[in-house]
């Protein structure tokens, strides 16, 4: 134990050093406030009655979102898809492992709060030559010819060796606090994948289900168009009409035909989108075919309070951590410009031999060593002044994400609002353009009426009953954009995924 007191007192020496209280420089962050408003638009927002077919949203203030919010549309099969997706998106995987990486890097850092504590060994053969006295000008003549001699050193050492470098100024403690918050980045980034997985697997299954109905009204129109152009021919074959007319309602089915082609590239595009969702080429896997009446439209949609919005939302959050590393790097960058102190100590075993046995002996060293930096060129300086500029950088971005938010939210309640509106003018507009058809087919089939009234009458219910079968689908979709807006309760998929990894 005589042998080992140097050592064991240099690491005593060192940890107690770590525990003197020191100064951590640089700025102390504090998370931003939400801004100073009661409301996500200057004027009231609310959503008026979409007609008597179909049912009127409330905006309940403060509600909280629940975690699976998609099982509010009361469809098995996209319970399923997300499920599926959950566990076989790419994206979603990359980011659990990329917040590990950043979790493995706040290990690394604090390390740095603990003597370093290594084993070394080292072997050396040492050729020592005598030198006589002769000499040959200004030169020495190294000879072996009885005016000198030689012989070898052969030297075998190991033992333990113990570094520390005490936090005086927080260079360390500031780093660990960097490491922290780009970790709480990659924390809330992955919350924003599984925001942006599970909100547009939802939003494609709607998707989906709204060109499904488009697709439908696009066939019953074209079918009303072929009844329209058998009427046509027995006029045209009984001699009541010209081949004009016959022409004519020729012309207006080819037209309405085109509606379909697009559309059903609508549905494999998002059919194929929903495939990669959920992890599997197109080939693979094919989802269902929703449909909208399948589907049950949330009711009462929850509204995040202002002052709580950010604290909800993953992408906030996580530039929130962005800018608490800025806020770190200025302290470390400060930290640079005050002293540094080194501690070493070792315990080296030592066996020496010279053209016989060994000759064992430990040699004990201690060292300590400070360092103040004087003159870098003004690098030092730069260094923090280029923290501070990146500071501002990530407070203005943070500012830009926060005011997006808010600009989102305002948009998709304005949406509800104008998709009530819209709703219930297409279905009036369904309903007066479908008995207008119905008369102008009446009055031509009796012979009062003109081919030309009946085709009028035919555009104007076709795009009646696309407008509505659209309006309908966008309803949906801008309430899954809500529920997007709000944070999609993914904050508590994160800490449910945290404690069930535990």
């Amino acid at each position: 134990m005589r042998v080992l007191r140097p050592f064991l007192g240099a690491a005593l020496l060192g940890v107690v050093a770590g525990l003197v209280p020191g100064c951590t420089v640089g700025p102390n962050f504090r998370p931003s406030r939400a801004p100073d408003v009661t409301s996500y638009d200057a004027n009231e927002v609310s959503l008026p009655q979409a007609g008597d077919l179909d049912p009127q949203q409330r905006l309940v203030i403060g509600a909280e979102i629940v975690k699976r919010w998609w099982e509010l549309l009361q469809s098995p099969p996209l319970n399923d898809i997300i499920v599926l997706a959950l566990s076989g998106s790419p994206p979603l995987a990359g980011a659990i492992a990329t917040l590990a990486q950043a979790q493995e890097a706040v290990v690394q850092a604090k390390a740095a709060y603990y003597p370093q504590l290594d084993l070394g060994a080292n072997a050396s053969r040492q050729h020592v030559v005598k030198l006589g006295s002769s000499s040959v000008g200004s030169g020495l003549n190294i000879s072996n010819n009885g005016n000198g001699s030689s012989f070898a050193t052969n030297i075998f050492s190991f033992g333990p060796l113990l570094t520390y470098s005490p936090d005086f100024f927080g260079h360390t403690r500031r780093t660990v606090e960097q490491q922290i918050a780009l970790a709480d980045n990659e924390r809330y980034q992955l919350a924003a994948a599984y925001l942006s997985l599970t909100a547009g697997t939802v939003a494609q299954a709607v998707t989906i289900a709204s060109i499904l109905a488009q697709i439908k009204a696009a066939e019953e129109i074209v079918a009303v168009d072929v009844h329209n152009l058998e009427l046509v021919r027995i006029e045209f074959e009984a001699g009541s009409i010209a081949r004009t007319d016959v022409l004519t309602a020729e012309s207006q089915l080819a037209g309405d035909e085109t509606l379909l082609p697009p559309l059903r590239q609508q549905l494999s595009v998002a059919r194929h989108a929903l495939s990669v969702l959920v992890g599997v080429t197109p080939a693979q896997w094919s989802p269902p075919d929703f449909e909208l009446d399948t589907l049950t439209l949330p009711i009462d949609l929850p509204v995040t309070v202002p002052s709580q919005l950010i604290h909800d939302r993953p992408d906030i959050l996580a530039a929130e951590g962005q800018l608490h590393a800025a806020s770190a790097a200025i302290g470390i960058a400060t930290a640079q410009l005050y002293p540094s102190v080194n501690v070493s100590a070792s315990t080296m075993f030592q066996a020496v031999a010279s053209n016989g046995p060994f000759s064992p002996g430990i040699l004990l060293s201690l060292a300590g060593g400070i360092t103040q930096p004087l003159f870098h060129g003004d690098a030092l300086l730069s260094q923090r002044r280029a923290a501070i500029d990146a500071f501002e950088v990530q407070f203005n971005s943070y500012r830009q994400v926060v005011l997006v938010a808010f600009g989102q939210i305002a948009d998709t309640l304005r949406a509800l609002e104008h998709d009530a509106e819209l709703l219930e003018a297409q279905r009036r507009a369904v309903t007066t353009s479908e008995a207008s058809l119905a008369l102008s087919q009446e009055a031509y089939a009796a012979g009062r009426g003109s081919l030309l009234q009946v085709l009028d009458s035919q555009r104007l219910f076709s795009q009646a009953v696309l407008g509505y079968a659209r309006a309908k689908g966008q309803r949906y979709l801008d309430t899954v954009q809500l529920f997007q807006a709000m944070g999609g309760a993914s904050l508590d998929w994160l800490a449910q995924t945290a404690a069930s990894s535990r």
